[in-house]
């Protein structure tokens, strides 16, 4: 097969899984629902953490840089924060182990009514799982994004999505749609 087939086969394989996705109404629904809670949450005074491993962790710092920054509106600073600074997670993976990187930041910084999102393509990364723990202990709202049959933590989150997709770059791809249509609603929201 040459490049451009190549290329080609990966641009028909997002459009496929984009467009059964988005065929899904009840995708659209749950945005809407996790962003009116995160709304509701943060004219309380909660906060939206977000974690995610790998790319997903470059997902998480761009969802929030767009809570806190500007999405498509100008408007006031929307108080977000992903778990991403090199210093606690080399501290705390270094100290408790690479399962207690999350758990230990939502310990910590975490407190009811803020929200997390979590990422996890596979459903099964033990950090995520600990984090989650902890915030449901905590009383807080978590939003999952997740993929391949949604793993361990398939039935977790107050509000979540198991995307199609047998990779991880497709299933990212997809929860970034979810990522930004959620900003959006929470833009619209606020």
């Amino acid at each position: 097969m040459n490049n451009e087939l190549v290329v080609q086969s990966e641009f028909s394989m997002y459009a496929s899984l984009a467009g059964d996705f988005a065929e899904d109404a009840s995708n659209a629904i749950k945005v809407e629902e996790l962003g009116k809670r995160c709304v509701e949450q943060i004219k309380v005074g909660g906060k939206i953490l977000a974690i995610g491993n790998g790319g997903s962790c470059a997902d998480a710092i761009h969802f929030c840089e767009e809570l806190t920054g500007r999405y498509r509106d100008d408007r006031p600073s929307i108080p977000a924060i992903a778990c991403a600074d090199a210093g606690h997670i080399t501290c705390v993976g270094n100290d408790y182990g690479f399962d207690a990187i999350f758990s230990r930041w939502i310990d910590g910084v975490g407190s009811k009514g803020d929200v997390l999102v979590a990422m996890s393509t596979s459903g099964n990364s033990a950090n995520i799982i600990k984090a989650v723990e902890v915030a449901k202990r905590k009383g807080m709202l978590v939003g999952l994004l997740l993929g391949k049959g949604g793993g361990a933590l398939a039935g977790m989150g107050d509000v979540q999505w198991i995307v199609p997709g047998k990779t991880s770059d497709r299933i990212q791809e997809l929860h970034m749609l979810i990522l930004h249509a959620l900003v959006g609603a929470i833009e619209r929201g606020m």
